[in-house]
């Protein structure tokens, strides 16, 4: 009986495309509007999931700010030592000093910015080498001049498809040899490429840069066996020891957790994107409503169908069923042709933004599912009016 309901359903609709087409509009409105706010929720959340992740994963940066005693007390060696040797779960510690300086090499120059780093502070950010090496210990301690690259600057400077490797560029009037470019590490907040940069050691760029032995800031990579909060009052515990805070006097340095970081932005977008994706489901009722209203007009014109097939022996739930069959039919025709709709669009403003396009087989399948509900709530109504008319009543309609 469900095949030749179906057929019957089919042919009703078949007879008025047009008027189907609109009808349906809502649903598919409504389903392609519901997957292509998740979509992008999805792609904008593992777009700053990979940015941040540049920065490292369980990784603290440690910063001095200005207070209300006016003034910066920055870091030095010492603070990284004691961090390195007196708190459980540190894996890498390191500081970190940049000025801006202008990268010159074979007559091409170009605006870039260096940083003073040790070995550690490339495990601790996980950055890794695409060419070369890193620096040695002997590199380290006598503040040599070599450096590792970023592919901004390899790619600004240097002579394309070749390896810099070897050669010998400047920075402002400090000359280094290249020794390494390390593998992207994309941009960072405020549209900054952190690829546009070059890495020498600590102690050279304290030296021929920054005339002095402070420290920008400091990286702390730790164990992720380890509580993010513990690790973090251990910490605060720590410089203000060092730093010489009494009670009740603020903080005169801000940590930033970068797995915190990542956990708020989740839920943020997360949330957003629900919020917005409710909003916009409202028109898949909208579409319900409008199926309702069309299934009502088809009953009334199909009223002596109806009382002829109740007066030669048709069931009244045969009936009911031959209407609530063509309404999920419609809502179902709705929901696959706005999951087409909303994955192609997805995919264009994904390209238009250069944001990842994440397939979610979850929500599409959910989208299908509830057109199909929608088709069955809205449509039992005008199924059930079909169902419950009476055969001669019927007859005589005209």
């Amino acid at each position: 009986m469900f095949g030749t309901t179906l057929m019957l359903a089919l042919r009703e609709i078949r007879r008025h495309l047009l008027r189907s087409f609109l009808t349906t509009l809502g649903i598919i409105i409504g389903v392609a509007a519901v997957i292509t706010m998740v979509t992008l929720g999805r792609g904008v959340t593992a777009d700053i999931e990979e940015q941040i992740s540049s920065l490292g994963s369980n990784v603290f940066f440690v910063f001095p700010i200005n207070t209300d005693r006016g003034q910066v007390r920055p870091f030095d060696e010492r603070d990284v030592q004691a961090v390195r040797e007196q708190i459980a779960g540190v894996n890498f510690v390191a500081g970190q000093v940049e000025r801006n300086v202008v990268a010159i090499h074979n007559g091409q120059d170009w605006r870039s910015k260096v940083e003073g780093v040790e070995n550690e502070f490339l495990d601790a950010r996980g950055i890794e080498l695409e060419d070369g090496r890193r620096f040695t210990a002997a590199e380290e301690s006598s503040g040599a001049n070599v450096c590792i690259i970023g592919p901004t600057v390899r790619d600004e400077i240097f002579v394309p498809s070749q390896s810099p490797v070897g050669e010998r560029m400047r920075l402002d009037s400090v000359s280094c040899q290249v020794i390494g470019v390390f593998k992207t590490r994309g941009s960072v907040g405020g549209g900054g490429d952190d690829d546009n940069s070059v890495l020498m050691p600590l102690t050279n760029v304290q030296r021929r840069f920054t005339g002095d032995d402070n420290i920008g800031y400091m990286v702390v990579a730790y164990d992720a066996a380890y509580s993010s909060a513990a690790m973090t009052r251990a910490l605060v515990d720590l410089m203000r020891e060092r730093r010489v805070l009494l009670e009740g006097q603020a903080n005169d340095f801000d940590i930033v957790d970068t797995a915190q970081i990542n956990e708020t932005v989740s839920n943020t977008v997360a949330t957003m994107t629900g919020v917005v994706a409710l909003i916009a489901a409202i028109s898949l009722i909208v579409g319900g409503v409008g199926i309702m209203n069309i299934m009502l007009v088809s009953v009334t014109e199909r009223t002596r169908e109806i009382g002829i097939r109740l007066a030669i022996g048709a069931l009244a739930r045969e009936v009911q069923m031959q209407f609530l069959t063509e309404a999920v039919v419609l809502c179902c025709f709705g929901g696959l042709v706005g999951i087409l709709l909303a994955n192609g669009l997805s995919i264009a403003l994904m390209n238009a933004i250069q944001l990842p396009f994440l397939f979610d087989p979850f929500i599409n399948v959910l989208s299908f599912v509830i057109s199909a509900l929608i088709g069955v709530i809205f449509g039992y109504f005008p199924a059930r009016r079909a169902s419950k008319l009476d055969p001669i009543e019927a007859l005589r309609h005209e």
